[in-house]
C-alpha cells in the first residue's frame, strides 16, 4: 500500500465505503464509527473481496472511497475501474486521515454531497468508456423468496396461472435455484423438475418470457462437474475455496480454461434452445478471485472474459442480470445489477453481518448505490416481497419504489393479502426514473 493523501478531519467528517461486490456493505460512517465487517471466514469469502482484510478501525473502499467535510467531498476512485480496482484504506492519525491504495487512483474534489460526487464520477466513466445507456428492464416474477431450493415445477405453473388470474403486469417468469441437481450441473435436473425444457415452453406458451438462475462460475464439491473436471478449477491442484453454501464447499470455475469455456457455451446455448432469454447470473464474484488459471491473467480479466462469453452465447437481445458481482469490473457487461445483499423476511440479519440476507443491509447498499442506476446499468435492489410475514414490508416497498429500476415479485402470489397484492401491482406498473441522483 502507498500513501496517496492526508486529509484534515473534524467532528463533522464522514467517510464513505463502496464494497467489492453486490453483497459487500457500502455506506457512510461518521468518522470513528465502526465499519461493517464479516463475522466469520465463510461469510468473508462469499460476500467480501478475498484479498482484503482491513485492520480494526480502518475504513476501506474497493475502487471507490470518499471523505466529506460539510459540502466539500474528496473522492478517491480507480483510474481504470474495469481493469484494476485498487483497495483504498483510510486510517485516522490524530486529526488527520491517512489514505493509502495498492493501485492507480484518481483524486477528485467535489462541492456538494457524496451521492452527487459519485454520480458525477460515474457520468465521466460512462462517457470515457462509451457505456451505452441501459435498456429498460422487464418486470418479473422469481421463485426464490417463497420456495427457495424446495421449488417444484408445479409451483412455477401455479404462480404462472395466478399472475394471469390476478392480472399482474409480469413480463418474465424466472425459475431460480432448485431446478438443477447440484450447483455447477446446470443441465442435470432435480427430481422436482421432470421436464425442464417443457416447463420453459409452457411459460412462453402463456405469453411470458422465460428466465433462469445460474451461478455459472461456481463449482460445488458434490457436483458432477467437479468430479469429472477438477482441472477446470481456479488453483488447479490447490483449488481456491470461495465459500460454503448448500451444505458443501464451493470452488471457482476457471473461465480461461478451454474445456470450462466450452462447457459454459454448451449450457447457455442449451438455454437459448429452450427459449430462455432472461438470465440471472449469481455468485459471479467467483470468476474474479485471485489464483492460478489456465491463462496467466488477473482475476478481473478472467471475470470479464467469462461475462463476455456468456453475452456472446445468449445474444444481444437477451437480458442479463448480475448478482453477487464485483461492481466496477462489471461496468458495460450486464443489463442490470443487484446492488445489495438479499432481502429476507427479517429486518436485520441474526449474525449481525450486513452482507447477509435481511432488509437492513439491502436498504443501506441500495441507497449507497443509487448513483449507478441509469448509468452503468439498471439497479436491482432485490425483489418485491409484500406478504404479511415480511417485517417492515411497508418500508421495504418504499425502498423498492425509490431505489430500484428492476422490479420482480417473489411471493407466492395466491398468498398475498389485499395490501400485498395492491402494492405488488403498483410497484410493477409504476414508471421507473431514468436516474436516481
Amino acid at each position: 500500500m502507498e500513501t496517496i493523501a492526508e486529509i484534515q478531519t473534524s467532528d463533522e467528517t464522514v467517510v464513505h465505503e463502496q464494497g467489492w461486490q453486490s453483497w459487500s456493505p457500502s455506506t457512510t460512517y461518521r468518522l470513528g464509527a465502526a465499519p461493517h465487517r464479516p463475522v466469520d471466514e465463510d461469510k468473508r469469502l462469499i460476500a467480501y473481496r478475498h484479498t482484503t482484510a482491513p485492520a480494526p478501525g480502518t475504513y476501506c473502499g474497493e475502487g471507490l472511497f470518499a471523505v466529506a467535510e460539510g459540502d466539500s467531498v474528496t473522492l478517491f476512485a480507480a483510474t481504470d475501474p474495469t481493469a484494476e480496482v485498487p483497495t483504498i484504506l483510510a486510517v485516522r492519525a490524530g486529526d488527520r486521515l491517512v489514505i493509502s491504495a495498492n493501485g492507480s487512483v484518481e483524486i477528485r474534489q467535489h462541492t456538494g454531497d457524496i451521492p452527487g460526487a459519485l454520480a458525477a464520477w460515474a457520468d465521466e466513466v460512462c462517457a470515457r468508456l462509451a457505456v451505452p445507456a441501459p435498456r429498460p428492464a422487464p418486470t418479473g416474477w422469481c421463485s426464490w423468496y417463497e420456495y427457495f431450493t424446495d421449488v417444484t415445477a408445479d409451483d412455477i405453473v401455479d404462480n404462472l396461472e395466478a399472475m394471469e388470474d390476478l392480472q399482474l403486469p409480469i413480463d418474465v417468469v424466472q425459475v431460480d435455484d432448485g431446478y438443477q441437481r447440484e450447483v455447477g450441473d446446470w443441465l442435470v435436473p432435480s427430481g422436482r423438475f421432470p421436464d425442464v425444457p417443457g416447463l420453459f415452453a409452457h411459460i412462453r406458451d402463456h405469453g411470458r418470457r422465460a428466465g433462469i438462475w445460474t451461478a455459472p462460475f461456481l463449482v460445488a464439491e458434490r457436483s458432477e462437474l467437479l468430479a469429472e473436471h477438477p482441472d477446470w478449477l481456479v488453483g488447479k491442484e490447490n483449488p481456491v475455496r470461495v465459500g460454503h453454501n448448500w451444505g458443501q464447499q464451493l470452488y471457482a470455475l476457471d473461465t480461461t480454461h478451454p474445456g470450462a469455456r466450452d462447457y459454459l457455451r454448451t449450457v447457455f446455448t442449451t438455454f437459448a434452445e429452450w427459449g430462455i432469454d432472461y438470465h440471472k447470473i449469481d455468485f459471479v464474484y467467483a470468476g474474479a478471485v485471485p489464483g492460478r488459471r489456465h491463462a496467466g491473467v488477473s482475476g478481473i480479466e478472467a471475470y470479464r472474459s467469462g461475462l463476455e462469453l456468456i453475452r456472446e452465447v445468449i445474444g444481444p437481445d437477451a437480458y442479463l442480470l448480475g448478482c453477487g458481482a464485483p461492481q466496477l469490473p462489471s461496468i458495460g457487461m450486464v443489463d442490470a445489477m443487484r446492488v445489495s445483499p438479499d432481502i429476507a423476511l427479517e429486518y436485520a440479519p441474526g449474525s449481525g453481518d450486513l452482507s447477509q440476507p435481511a432488509q437492513l443491509g439491502a436498504v443501506l447498499n441500495g441507497e449507497s448505490r443509487r448513483f449507478q442506476h441509469g448509468r452503468f446499468w439498471v439497479n436491482d435492489p432485490d425483489c418485491i416481497v409484500a406478504r404479511p410475514a415480511v417485517e417492515h414490508r411497508i418500508e421495504w416497498a418504499e425502498h423498492i419504489s425509490t431505489s430500484g429500476g428492476l422490479r420482480a415479485s417473489s411471493d407466492g402470489l395466491r398468498g398475498l393479502d389485499s395490501w400485498g397484492l395492491d402494492t405488488t401491482h403498483r410497484l410493477l406498473a409504476e414508471p421507473i426514473p431514468s436516474h436516481f441522483v
